[in-house]
């Protein structure tokens, strides 16, 4: 049987459900378990079960945002079935094929459920302005469909968490960390005035998140008929439906600025983690996601983003206006940059030997930093971490002591290497 790939229309042609606090398009046909294969003859691609179409159609155009309807958990059973490892709350720990997983990050592509991540919804006429007092980004600069990084700070610019930012039509969703969007949520409730006209919403029980990673991303995303956004700038997104259900599909994803993020309603979900297997993806579990997250030098809060951490030392220059006006830490920042006072810096490690977060890290003896988080690599026969260590005691290719006798090599990770600092605007 010849499957055929989805086509794009407008989403005005479809019936719509008003609730109190949203709108939502009404699916009337059920996806639960059946499995999809999509290629490119024809306008529809079917399930194999219920012979049903399964359309992605653009949203782009729809003066509100999608918003979707009570969780379920279908793909939970389907992931179950496939022989997963589930945590007590429901996080896929592993496939049993973690080293598979990694090596196809470099040769393939890799979909991994991140629905354990939190998602906040911002609304309001004052939205935008509001993040920008809040964070580092400059979201006043924003405008639909765009998207960035922010970073969410102490008044003495410690750090709290990395935030990924989609400016939509009449909200900006956050995508921040595992288990903080409810303290984010009461941060940014706090300080909201009484004449701000801002809502903040944590929605991450009603939503779910996928990313792809890997240098197929592309293709499958392109086989999906959803192909306008290769090529797009990070944080680029745009609005599909499946099955008429709302999903939004984002340039990068957590770890790094190529690959793409989704999220959908977890209606739709199972039909989504389907589709994106039947393109050739492979799943990959919360244990080789951390594994990769350590290997890129993406930081966490708990662990790389604390109160004894500062942005500027955390190396996050790519979430960071130096020209916009005054924001929560921006004194500090820009004190820390007109004196030069960056007093460490991230550091991936190579080790010679397994060793545990927290450990010291010294050069001749006399300690220069600490070993904030440690992984064990493929087939478990190298050994990576992260760690802070003071600017005067560290270069590219230094070897350290990590705990008592663990040796260890400073390499440059990804995703700091791939920050860049912001010029600053020449004062008139």
């Amino acid at each position: 049987m010849a499957i055929a790939s989805p086509s794009i229309t407008q989403l005005s042609t479809s019936t719509l459900c008003l609730t109190r606090r949203s709108i939502y398009l009404n699916s009337s046909s059920s996806f639960r378990s059946a499995p999809l294969s999509i290629s490119h003859q024809h306008c529809f691609a079917f399930s194999k079960l219920t012979k049903r179409p399964l359309n992605f159609i653009s949203a782009a155009n729809l003066p509100f945002d999608l918003s979707p309807p009570p969780i379920d958990h279908d793909l939970l059973d389907t992931t179950i079935s496939a022989g997963a490892v589930v945590s007590e709350d429901g996080i896929v720990e592993t496939f049993n094929n973690d080293d598979e997983a990694l090596d196809r990050v470099d040769k393939g592509t890799v979909v991994v459920d991140l629905s354990h991540y939190g998602r906040i919804r911002v609304s309001g006429e004052d939205r935008a302005h509001f993040l920008h007092n809040q964070s580092t980004a400059d979201f006043d600069s924003l405008r639909e469909g765009q998207g960035c990084d922010t970073v969410f700070v102490t008044p003495t610019a410690r750090t709290i968490d990395i935030a990924h930012a989609w400016i939509m039509k009449t909200a900006i969703t956050l995508v921040v960390s595992p288990e903080i969007s409810r303290s984010i949520t009461e941060m940014l409730d706090k300080y909201i005035f009484f004449t701000d006209k801002v809502e903040v919403e944590d929605i991450t029980t009603r939503t779910k998140l996928f990313v792809l990673v890997g240098p197929s991303s592309n293709k499958v995303i392109s086989n999906l008929n959803m192909g306008d956004l290769v090529g797009q700038p990070y944080g680029s997104h745009k609005h599909y439906s499946v099955n008429r259900m709302p999903v939004t599909v984002a340039v990068g994803n957590i770890v790094s600025e190529e690959g793409f993020s989704l999220m959908m309603a977890p209606a739709v979900a199972d039909s989504v983690w389907k589709a994106l297997l039947g393109q050739g993806a492979i799943p990959m579990g919360s244990n080789a996601w951390e594994k990769l997250r350590i290997l890129q030098g993406r930081p966490v809060p708990g662990k790389e983003l604390t109160n004894e951490y500062n942005v500027l030392e955390a190396g996050l220059w790519n979430s960071i206006s130096l020209d916009k006006g005054c924001y929560k830490g921006q004194e500090t920042i820009a004190r820390l940059i007109t004196y030069d006072g960056i007093k460490q810096r991230l550091w991936g490690i190579h080790l010679s030997s397994p060793v545990k977060p927290g450990s010291s890290i010294a050069v001749d003896g006399k300690k220069v930093g600490k070993l904030t988080s440690y992984t064990a690599t493929r087939k478990n026969s190298e050994h990576f971490g992260l760690g802070y260590i003071k600017r005067s005691g560290a270069s590219e290719g230094d070897l350290v002591t990590v705990g008592d006798n663990v040796v260890g090599k400073l390499v440059k990770v990804p995703y700091i290497a791939h920050q860049r600092q912001p010029k600053q605007k020449a004062k008139s």
